[in-house]
């Protein structure tokens, strides 16, 4: 299996910047890294895709990000930053490490979720 544990979170000023992290326990060694990113759910709004980073480096981000944040992994370890400047209120949201695996010589996908941490943007 593959546990993800976050953190990071908390709250910050308009303006202000923060860093999350999201970490990879692999039990089973048939997993392979496919890519890992962040999500983020609003209080009656839909989950989004906040940035997301390949296995080769590839990224995408949220249209909302426009250049604010930068997500980066580790070399040695599937874990996950998301740097995130010039935060706003509407960046408050739970934000959520989601990660994608490949799975044994069929390579079938499996997706696993942390649990959320929170951000709050405020003044």
């Amino acid at each position: 299996q593959v546990q993800l544990v976050e953190s990071g979170g908390g709250v910050v000023q308009p303006g202000g910047s923060l860093t999350l992290s999201c970490a990879a326990s692999v039990s089973d060694h048939m997993y392979s890294f496919n890519n890992m990113g962040w999500y983020r759910q609003a209080p009656g709004k839909q989950r989004e895709l906040v940035a997301r980073i390949r296995y080769n480096d590839n990224t995408n981000y949220g249209d909302f990000v426009k250049g604010r944040f930068t997500i980066s992994k580790a070399d040695a370890a599937d874990t996950v930053y998301l740097q995130m400047n010039s935060l706003n209120p509407e960046d408050t949201a739970v934000y959520y490490c989601k990660a994608m695996y490949e799975y044994g010589f069929v390579l079938s996908m499996h997706d696993f979720w942390g649990q959320g941490t929170q951000v709050t943007v405020s003044s």
